[in-house]
């Protein structure tokens, strides 16, 4: 949480904050959560959980949310992503969290199972999807199924978090969206709290997107 606090991003995505056996309670003190400038787009399915295997979302307190929605990924191990809904100054936008295979052996149908509820939605939405993709090379491998139109954010190395060699997390998004701003929040209390470090990206929405 508190480096968190420190990035002061206005929608966050987060893996692993729930543990992966028992009754997968959260990592994170709903206390905390509580007493911080966000709130949980609600995707549980589990008492304990703020999330979907382990995928949470927070957005700031003054942005609506609509829905929250659990995912499920084509997967040999447990993979989802959390969805949510919101309105930020008066648009509605999509926001995905997600942590994909591992192994590499799904992670091309996961990428399109995502894309496919985004295509497939009622609302055509500016979207964006942010994760641990596990995948070492910006175009190469799964990040292939984001040719049609997708702009692909890699903001830096982040992983491992203590001498980071590779670009694991990404911020994904639809054609609504430009980048002004991407990078890695690397600190010392960011080196130590997590095995990744947190990537960070401005994003602009434009007029005709915002208009729709």
């Amino acid at each position: 949480m508190a480096v968190l606090h420190e990035i002061d991003a206005d929608i966050i995505a987060l893996q692993e904050v729930d543990r992966r056996i028992g009754a997968r309670e959260t990592t994170l003190s709903r206390k905390d959560i509580d007493d911080s400038p966000w709130r949980l787009v609600k995707v549980a399915k589990r008492p304990r959980s703020i999330g979907w295997h382990g995928n949470a979302l927070l957005v700031r307190r003054r942005y609506d949310v609509h829905e929250g929605e659990p995912l499920d990924l084509p997967t040999l191990e447990p993979r989802g992503a959390a969805c949510g809904e919101i309105t930020v100054e008066g648009t509605r936008i999509r926001i995905i969290g997600t942590h994909l295979d591992l192994s590499g052996l799904r992670r091309r149908d996961q990428i399109r199972s995502l894309i496919d509820v985004v295509n497939t939605c009622r609302r055509d939405l500016p979207t964006v999807l942010m994760g641990d993709f596990n995948q070492w090379g910006r175009a190469t491998g799964a990040m292939r199924e984001f040719s049609k139109g997708w702009n692909v954010i890699t903001p830096g190395r982040s992983y491992p978090s203590r001498r980071p060699i590779a670009n694991l997390d990404r911020i994904c998004t639809t054609p609504h969206w430009t980048c002004v701003d991407a990078h890695t929040h690397h600190t010392a209390l960011s080196a130590v709290a997590s095995d990744h470090l947190p990537v960070v990206a401005t994003l602009n929405l434009h007029k005709s997107a915002a208009a729709a």
